[in-house]
């Protein structure tokens, strides 16, 4: 029988504060809610000082980062 070996460590802390605030940033766009009016919440949650380090979440998903596009598309049409 074949011995499987596991490469790297499995998840890391860092890995569940990215899968939570995605996640929330994702529920938040999907609801209707204002990501910029609500991202203080989430700021606070993840223990950053500044808001621009948690912003960083929506540019490191691609499907995240397409629904904050699509939002600001609708804003500019309106």
């Amino acid at each position: 029988m074949e011995k499987f070996h596991r490469h790297g460590r499995g998840p890391r802390i860092h890995d569940l504060r990215h899968t939570f605030a995605v996640r929330t940033l994702v529920n938040w766009y999907r609801t209707g809610k204002d990501p910029a009016r609500e991202m203080i919440k989430l700021t606070t949650y993840l223990g950053h000082g500044n808001p621009a380090h948690t912003y960083w979440y929506i540019e490191a998903v691609p499907g995240l980062l397409a629904l904050a596009s699509r939002r600001m598309e609708e804003e500019v049409r309106s």
